[in-house]
């Protein structure tokens, strides 16, 4: 996967349940487009690959060959902020999918299938698809489940930071319904404490840096000069 000379935090995402659908009367948006916070109590990535699709049904599709995706993203659970960092390589088509955005996090472990939660503007651009931001929640996908609730309804980012492995990022298009590439959250330490992992660690004072997680091949940077600490969990 080529990382960009900048080191952008970079991700793919989505991949609709088999029991949603269009959620009727449901908000356009609920989340909110906000500043980067000043800290950050947890960062995870996902490589995305092809290989790792799952259709509605729970089996394992194809999606776009030669496709990938990285990206990142660092939370402040405090205050229900995520910044995401989303670079798509090969994906071509226009994104499709009944949610309200075409890329999101889904809560499905590995080999599942599961309802998104979280829905990030489409990457846009020739070649390089590019999105980056913050968003503020609560959060609304436009997709209902059975009950008639929107799946994002209740969703807190802590959820992620607490088990991030039972959840993947994907993008989809026209042509590849199910997802065009798709990758498990890892979570990536934050000054040195891991994240993800419910242990406790003191608020840091120092320079935040993130440090590269070695078998996704992703660098977290830009992230320098900002105070990071480490959420307690009960």
């Amino acid at each position: 996967m080529k990382t960009s000379t900048s080191g952008r935090r970079l991700a793919a995402l989505a991949m609709a349940a088999p029991v949603l659908v269009m959620a009727a009367g449901s908000p356009a948006s609920a989340e909110t487009e906000v500043e980067r916070p000043d800290s950050f109590t947890s960062a995870f990535t996902a490589m995305a690959t092809p290989d790792t699709i799952i259709d509605p049904d729970g089996e394992p599709v194809d999606g776009e060959e030669g496709a990938t995706g990285a990206f990142s993203f660092m939370i402040n659970s405090d205050e229900e902020i995520i910044c995401y960092d989303i670079e798509l390589e090969g994906v071509t088509g226009d994104y499709e999918s009944p949610a309200k955005t075409a890329t999101h996090i889904h809560e499905a472990a590995e080999g599942e299938a599961g309802p998104p939660r979280l829905a990030f503007p489409d990457p846009e651009g020739e070649g390089t698809r590019t999105s980056s931001g913050c968003l503020q929640g609560p959060f609304t996908t436009g997709l209902e489940d059975d009950g008639g609730n929107d799946t994002g309804e209740g969703f807190t980012l802590s959820q992620i930071e607490d088990d991030p492995a039972s959840f993947n990022a994907d993008t989809h298009t026209a042509d590849f319904a199910a997802g065009a590439v798709r990758g498990q959250l890892q979570s990536m330490p934050v000054d040195g404490v891991d994240t993800g992992q419910g242990a406790l660690a003191q608020p840091s004072t120092s320079t935040g840096t993130v440090a590269a997680l070695g078998v996704a091949g992703v660098v977290l940077a830009g992230a320098a000069g900002v105070a990071m600490r480490r959420r307690a969990h009960a």
